[in-house]
């Protein structure tokens, strides 16, 4: 029987040290990007640096933008604005109770050009939604109740359904918001400086400083380090010891088929030196014709004496047979014990 249990945990030990070492990667090359102090800095490395592709930095700085949205529920000015709408109802199951559920009505994005400022030049972010950290304010949470009319409720009731209301989110990135972005820096054919998603390399847009995502990427990858080597412990221990229950179980059957064929012998023995049954022996003591004792396989003292109900086997005296619950050759249930009488 296979041990599902402990290969279970032995590959959650695996993905965790996966994980872990991908936590770590990430950690050593954050240590390892450009550090740009001043906005206005960037301009010039791009330019000493115009040979190494991609050209990956952090840069900090305040969030702006020329077009700010104006948000409808929170009244804030934001540069990314997403809205969700949940329906919030109580259905009926099948046991008889209601229970509350929710389903998405809507949900939209809005984003406009936006840029760090650090008040000594710009620089703008590209595809910031797609990058790791990223965490949007909530800015709005409204909860409207549905209307209560007689026609509308009975249909619902019908349908199995109580409609409680519409649950309105609304995220937002407010201007003038501090961010560290972690990307591939580029400068258009205008002179404009970007950055942006490198093809290989972090991007991070996050509310934290380099040195506090480099502090957690590193917590983190020691955190699944540490459970991958639990998993695996106790994966290996379910293993082995469901490995060690299959060989004592092994050894079990072993010895007491050798318990069977030592009796089996010695009773062929000493029938074979009775003076009125003669009869030759072979191997380890056992008749050439091939009978086994009719002895009980689970004392080895009485003869077998007992059939198993629907299985037929018969191994057994009636003292061992009404202490088991299944045949010890088939191991199927047993149903009925009958008791047999020899003439």
């Amino acid at each position: 029987m296979v041990p599902w249990g402990g290969v279970t945990c032995c590959l959650s030990a695996a993905a965790l040290y996966l994980l872990g070492r991908s936590s770590g990667k990430d950690a050593e090359v954050l240590k390892s990007v450009t550090r740009v102090n001043q906005l206005k800095d960037l301009a010039h490395l791009l330019e000493a640096a115009n040979k190494v592709l991609p050209f990956v930095v952090t840069i900090s700085g305040r969030v702006s933008s020329d077009t700010p949205i104006n948000c409808e529920y929170s009244g804030l000015r934001g540069v990314i604005v997403e809205e969700t709408a949940e329906q919030h109802f109580l259905k009926h199951n099948d046991a008889g109770s209601w229970i509350q559920d929710s389903a998405l009505m809507l949900s939209m994005c809005k984003e406009v050009p936006w840029y760090l400022d650090d008040g000594s030049a710009r620089v703008y972010v590209v595809g910031a939604r797609g990058a790791a950290g990223l965490v949007l304010t909530v800015g709005s949470e409204v909860f409207e109740e549905s209307g209560r009319s007689l026609v509308r409720g009975t249909l619902d009731y019908l349908q199995g359904l109580k409609m409680l209301g519409v649950k309105r989110i609304e995220r937002v990135l407010p201007t003038g918001t501090p961010l560290t972005v972690v990307g591939e820096a580029i400068k258009d054919d205008i002179g404009t400086v970007r950055i942006q998603r490198p093809l290989k390399g972090p991007f991070y847009v996050s509310h934290k400083t380099i040195d506090q995502l480099i502090a957690n990427l590193g917590k983190w990858a020691r955190w699944y380090k540490y459970a991958s080597m639990g998993f695996a412990a106790f994966g290996f221990y379910l293993i082995a010891k469901q490995a060690f229950q299959y060989i004592m179980e092994r050894r079990r059957h072993w010895e007491m088929k050798k318990r069977v064929l030592d009796a089996a012998a010695k009773r062929t023995t000493s029938d074979t030196e009775g003076p009125n049954d003669k009869a030759e022996t072979g191997v380890n003591g056992t008749r050439k014709d091939g009978k086994m004792p009719d002895i009980c396989v689970i004392c080895l003292e009485q003869e077998y004496n007992s059939v198993f109900v629907p299985c037929g086997h018969m191994c057994c005296c009636v003292t061992c047979s009404s202490h088991l619950t299944s045949c010890p050759l088939c191991r199927s249930r047993i149903g009925q014990v009958v008791k047999t009488f020899r003439h």
